[in-house]
């Protein structure tokens, strides 16, 4: 991933089969979709790989047990089979994770039993594990911040778990791998037609302000809660599709859920499940369904949301958190296509929604993480059409994602002509100096906030320690990038504000 590289591609004049405007999960995937079927791809993302949504999820690869309950069986079943898929394809990035749905009435053990029986029965062959009733005494001892007063028992399922933005970096190294050009901090600006079809799509590099333009046969919109944006840059008379959610999750110290299992509560006051998942040694808290009237790229949370979770959580354990306990606060966007008639978004369709305009721009938007792989396919399928390009069927369904030996290999590389690199950035945290060279020099990072929100995720685990390191490591990205003292004193008061938005005192 050499981003000076692939900005002189965009300078050469020559004609992209497809160009994918969104570097998030979906477009990530369908950048890799196109390139290992043989099509020659170009993919911009306007910030940087993930800095939306996609790396703001609740870390989850699952089916979705309360679409189950909405009785959306073919959202469920698509999506168990596409969390074997990714499962298989990232071993090195995702899990399997087992949960804990505890029950305060006798028939409550019953009832989800048979409901989580179902989800097993339709994973099929890519079932994860058998779906299990607990006793009181079993639930205790596998939650044993659980609060015992009423507690019946439990029942223990199983699904997946992932980290999102490190999938999403690794999906842009398949994709590179497999001839396709991507640049982030690269937007789309406009674009040219002829005969009313679009032909050619027009570039601006948002960190030299250096406009290109690349002539492309296809373009799939895949911007996520800015769907609408370019739909609209498209056409200007194009009515609004997406109607946007947001999804704040509080991570909180370990100590609070101590063991390995996850708990999901299945019914909140809004009638949203919730969730305490342990994740990179933290405990992830989410998540709320809240309608915003506008799409941003940092989202706020809301303070009736951090005192939904608080509360629902506070009611489960044997514990209080407080606010001052949160380490850090993240916020999610979901994508959720507009349905006449229904004002709450928590009932809106997780499904996937594919457009084809009039100009031939293809838009696929709307879906979840999980279902990313399928969404990407479907995509390039009819961008594929739209441009009379030669058919050639999809292989993603049993690519492998990443190159993680070769990773390794550099580190341990790097380490050895600079034993410096092997230590830690924070003595609480895994993260080493060497990783942070890795991700200038072969992940496309640009920014203190790039390595330690996404290529790392301090900032998601830690607000306050990313704060703290902000400094040595926008003058350790400086130096490598040769920027000057300007440049490094303005990515820390850039990066400090952001993070001071990750923290609740």
């Amino acid at each position: 991933m050499h981003r000076p590289s692939t900005l002189q591609q965009l300078s050469s004049g020559s004609q992209w089969d497809l160009v994918i405007i969104g570097g998030g999960a979906t477009g990530l995937g369908a950048a890799v979709d196109a390139a290992s079927r043989g099509y020659k791809t170009l993919l911009v993302e306007q910030y940087d790989f993930a800095k939306g949504t996609s790396s703001r999820s609740t870390k989850l690869v699952h089916g979705g047990v309360r679409y189950l309950q909405q009785g959306n069986i073919k959202l469920v079943r698509e999506a168990l089979r596409e969390r074997g898929y990714l499962l298989k394809n990232a071993p090195h990035l995702t899990s399997i994770q087992a949960f804990i749905v505890p029950a305060f009435r006798w028939w409550e053990k019953a009832y989800y039993a048979i409901g989580l029986s179902m989800y097993d029965l339709l994973s099929g062959k890519l079932s994860l594990g058998k779906t299990k009733i607990l006793s009181r005494k079993q639930t205790i001892s596998r939650l044993p911040a659980i609060s015992t007063k009423g507690l019946s028992g439990g029942v223990l399922y199983h699904d997946g778990q992932f980290d999102d933005s490190r999938l999403c970096t690794d999906l842009a190294i398949t994709a590179i791998n497999y001839g396709a050009s991507l640049v982030n901090y690269c937007k789309a600006v406009g674009f040219e037609k002829e005969k009313e079809k679009i032909v050619a799509v027009q570039l601006e590099d948002t960190l030299t302000g250096n406009l290109y333009t690349v002539p492309a046969r296809s373009v799939i919109n895949a911007t996520g809660v800015f769907t609408d944006a370019l739909l609209q840059m498209d056409d200007s008379t194009r009515e609004a599709m997406v109607s946007p959610s947001q999804g704040i999750h509080l991570v909180v110290d370990k100590h609070f859920f101590p063991g390995d299992d996850a708990m999901m509560i299945p019914k909140t006051d809004d009638g949203r499940v919730l969730f305490a998942v342990p994740w990179h040694r933290q405990v992830v808290l989410g998540t709320t369904d809240t309608p915003v009237e506008t799409a941003v790229i940092e989202p706020k949370p809301l303070e009736e949301e951090i005192s939904f979770i608080l509360d629902h959580i506070n009611r489960y354990g044997s514990f209080t958190i407080r606010r001052s306990d949160v380490k850090s606060v993240f916020v999610g966007l979901r994508p959720l296509v507009k349905k006449s008639g229904t004002g709450n978004t928590a009932l809106l369709s997780r499904d996937h929604t594919l457009l084809i305009a009039a100009s031939g721009l293809v838009t696929i938007t709307g879906g979840k993480w999980t279902t990313y792989r399928k969404m990407a396919e479907d995509a390039v399928d009819n961008a594929v059409f739209v441009a009379k390009l030669a058919k050639r069927e999809c292989i993603t369904r049993d690519l492998r994602i990443g190159d993680p030996a070769g990773r390794e290999k550099i580190l341990t590389a790097l380490i050895a002509e600079d034993p410096a690199l092997a230590e830690k950035l924070h003595p609480a945290y895994p993260y080493t100096w060497a990783e942070i060279l890795y991700a200038i020099r072969y992940e496309m990072a640009q920014t203190a906030e790039d390595l330690l929100a996404r290529r790392t995720r301090l900032l998601l685990l830690d607000a306050e320690a990313a704060i703290t390191l902000a400094p040595a490591v926008a003058a350790f990205i400086g130096q490598e990038l040769g920027k000057d003292d300007a440049w490094r004193e303005a990515q820390v008061t850039g990066f400090t504000s952001l993070a001071k938005q990750y923290l609740l005192v």
